[in-house]
């Protein structure tokens, strides 16, 4: 009786380290699509760029677009947590002030140069609204297990969209002035984390 073969070749990679790969792209396709247009990239560049075939690329992601996900979607487990441990009587602000400060990903540099593509890139914008409604959900969630309210309730579902109009409409207002030469000369992150909590502030009117 022959004994089995062993497998060969190289293992699987673990989710963390497809995680990285994903980033790994989505910070190279920026840097493509800023210093040449996103209609001159190619999905070879992008692999050339991280080191990886063209169809790695295409393993990871269905088009050229869609590769910048990673950067666009950073960030909403993290918000979705804080809501949860938002403590009642405490103002929204306050539980997202370690967010604004800690996260690299969510306040980067690549984070503000794409918004300000998606400006007049049809494809990166699609990208980015179908982000935003994809973490709608997720925030509903988590501010429906936060008020103890069954999954059927509305309330958590317009709280969500809320919320994440709020966000969205911070982080592209930020994105847009800071490429503005009269937005002077406050740091970047400090900029944004005051946006982002004048952005809350708002919102928290609506929210229980």
């Amino acid at each position: 009786m022959t004994a089995a073969r062993g497998r060969t070749g190289r293992p699987p990679l673990t989710d963390e380290r497809k995680a990285a790969i994903r980033l790994e792209i989505a910070r190279a396709a920026v840097g493509l699509f800023i210093a040449q247009g996103v209609a001159a990239t190619t999905g070879e560049q992008i692999g050339q760029a991280v080191g990886v075939s063209a169809r790695t690329v295409w393993r990871y992601f269905p088009t050229k677009e869609s590769c910048v996900r990673p950067l666009f979607s950073t960030g909403i487990d993290m918000i979705a947590a804080a809501l949860r441990e938002w403590r009642p009587g405490r103002p929204l602000q306050e539980a997202f002030d370690h967010v604004w400060t800690n996260d690299e990903e969510l306040t980067g540099p690549d984070v503000g140069a794409l918004l300000r593509l998606t400006r007049t890139e049809p494809g990166l914008r699609a990208v980015w609204l179908q982000t935003r409604d994809e973490a709608e959900p997720a925030f509903a969630r988590a501010l429906a297990e936060r008020a103890g309210l069954p999954g059927d309730d509305v309330r958590p579902a317009v709280w969500a969209a809320m919320l994440n109009a709020a966000l969205r409409a911070a982080v592209e207002h930020h994105a847009y002035r800071s490429a503005e030469p009269d937005s002077g000369p406050t740091p970047a992150r400090a900029d944004l984390a005051a946006t982002l909590r004048t952005a809350l502030g708002l919102a928290a009117a609506g929210l229980t």
